[in-house]
């Protein structure tokens, strides 16, 4: 009876481990590792340097220039002088010539300019343009642009009006001129004193 006892007992222990043994071993953990991926986008910068559209700044080396009929009314003579750009390229011009004199031997005479239109003196040429104040002119090989000039050949006491036979014609101070031959003579009174009209 004894013996049976025990077997019975050593038999439900061999049952229990086994149970225990199996259930560990179906057990098991699963561990997921999520991989985390990081995209880095490199942004270029990209710097453009445009040449301006416009060009340069015209020099008066640019240029060949011709001197228009002057005409006269009341002691103010009124003429005008045309600029033809010779030189490849574009370049801009704003702004009032910066002009001085010669006579036919070449030497310099006096000159005094005027801008027009100023403050107080908004200017009568002949041309309506030449009144107007200054604008941004494109200019490219073959194109023309024009300014007007006038003056007084009246004559101020003993004072003599010089004869003048060459303008040069500048489009700033310290820049290249362009010379112009006049065909009829100039003669501005009053120490040479001109009324300049921008470029037009």
């Amino acid at each position: 009876m004894r013996r049976g006892l025990i077997s019975v007992g050593l038999f439900a222990a061999f049952v229990i481990i086994v149970t225990l043994s199996r259930h560990h071993a179906t057990t098991s953990t699963t561990t997921t590792t999520t991989a985390t991926s990081t995209t880095t986008i490199a942004q270029s910068t990209t710097t453009t340097t445009l040449a301006s559209a416009n060009g340069s700044t015209c020099q008066g080396s640019d240029f060949s220039g011709a001197g228009g009929l002057s005409q006269g009314a009341a002691g103010t003579i009124y003429t005008s002088f045309t600029l033809t750009k010779s030189t490849p390229g574009s370049c801009t011009l704003n702004g009032w010539p910066v002009i001085s004199l010669a006579n036919q031997a070449g030497a310099a005479l006096a000159a005094h300019t005027i801008r027009i239109p100023s403050p107080g003196n908004p200017g009568n040429f002949l041309t309506p343009a030449a009144n107007r104040a200054p604008t941004t002119l494109i200019l490219t090989q073959g194109s023309t642009t024009s300014f007007s000039v006038s003056f007084s050949d009246v004559t101020t006491g003993t004072q003599a009006c010089p004869t003048v036979a060459v303008v040069r014609v500048g489009t700033g101070v310290g820049t290249s001129t362009t010379p112009i031959a006049l065909t009829y003579p100039l003669e501005p009174c009053n120490a040479g004193t001109l009324n300049v009209s921008p470029f037009y």
